[in-house]
């Protein structure tokens, strides 16, 4: 097992270390009996943290392999979405072929399913690059397939809907090639996207505002490459995929699945030229399995899927890992008692010390919510 140290990031780009405090949410809350600490065998379904609410993602036209997760904020506009909704994308049709589904579920706090969007066959293959502005746009990658294989995969693009779930415009070009995930500095008016690509390795930042058409390309840059990429027969690719910005550093984290390894980009918001890979923050082979979507909980820990094709391990199945940017492994937990049923995840912060996290099962169809108490 390879821990590395605290980091920051200064303005000339050095990385120091330091230590944080820890405040909020995190897995640790999950009982013992309930959590696979460390390498334990899974137990089943009885394992999961209690309660949980559990809501299929499957829409009227079957779209299965639920892929994006990601919580409407509060103030958006509109009277379709509300505050505390989540937004759930498919990414396979009721065949099962990769790269063709054209949904994104909507899933109110009650459990209650509706469709929010259906594409058409231009607009399929929807990935975990899923997020909503607070502007009243949701953003969702768009990595299509000619026949549910990598091989026929297209560079896709970016599908920008707004609060109805319309379609008001498809961004294409700018670098983006093969949309796996997503992840964006929403400041208003003035939107950055981080964009992983899954046919190249590479992420690409768009520098974007808000007009009364859409969305504006201001510029395009590639601000790191070199990570491992590959078609896959099961998981479609082997790329980069969960991306997490800090602020605090100005650095981007990356995982990356092929390298099964967490990496820190730095300069992320202002780089004008590629950084490479960036710096790894985290790697251990007991507990990562396929590095795949990421996201942070309020006490700034990062918590990361597995995909189960690289480096698996029967006894740790569809794991949520919880890491700190130091490189300490602090707890995981299953979604699923088989394997590659981990994907898509977000947090939200409700306040008065509750958080929830929301995570897709993908070998069931199925949304996975808990309300956890932060510490």
């Amino acid at each position: 097992m390879k821990f590395l140290a605290q980091f920051t990031i200064n303005r000339k780009g050095a990385l120091r270390f330091r230590l944080i405090g820890v405040l909020g949410f995190s897995l640790a809350v999950i009982p013992a009996s309930f959590a696979d600490d460390s390498a334990t065998p899974a137990k089943g379904p009885g394992f999961l943290p209690s309660p949980v609410q559990a809501v299929s993602t499957v829409p009227p036209n079957g779209d299965v392999n639920p892929y994006g997760v990601a919580f409407v904020p509060n103030g958006f506009p509109g009277n379709t979405l509300k505050p505390g909704d989540i937004l759930v994308s498919n990414f396979n049709n009721a065949e099962n072929l990769q790269g063709t589904g054209t949904t994104i579920v909507r899933i109110q706090p009650n459990g209650q399913r509706s469709l929010f969007f259906q594409g058409n066959a231009q607009q399929k293959g929807l990935s975990t690059a899923l997020n909503i502005l607070r502007s009243g746009l949701v953003l969702v990658g768009s990595f299509p397939s000619a026949d549910g294989t990598c091989h026929t995969a297209m560079a896709g693009g970016l599908l920008v809907l707004d609060a109805n779930g319309n379609v008001v415009e498809t961004i294409t070009g700018y670098g983006i090639n093969g949309p796996w995930d997503m992840t964006v500095i929403d400041e208003g008016k003035d939107v950055t996207a981080f964009i992983a690509n899954g046919l190249s390795g590479a992420i690409v930042r768009l520098d974007m505002e808000i007009t009364p058409a859409g969305l504006a390309v201001q510029r395009s840059t590639e601000i790191a490459a070199g990570y491992q990429h590959r078609c896959d027969p099961a998981t479609f690719v082997a790329a980069p995929t969960g991306l997490v910005y800090e602020p605090a550093f100005d650095a981007l984290i990356v995982a990356s699945t092929l390298d099964n390894a967490v990496f820190a980009v730095p300069h992320a918001a202002q780089a004008t030229n590629n950084q490479g890979t960036g710096t790894i923050i985290y790697q251990d082979p007991a507990h990562l399995h396929g590095a795949l979507a990421m996201a942070k909980a309020p006490n700034g820990h990062l918590l990361v899927t597995q995909n189960d094709a690289i480096n698996a391990d029967p006894n740790q199945p569809s794991e949520i890992v919880e890491f700190t940017l130091g490189g300490q492994f602090v707890k995981q937990v299953s979604v699923d008692p088989n394997l590659g049923g981990s994907f898509g995840l977000q947090v939200e912060n409700l306040g008065n010390n509750t958080a929830k996290l929301a995570a897709v099962d993908d070998n069931q169809n199925m949304l996975l919510i808990w309300t956890l108490p932060a510490r």
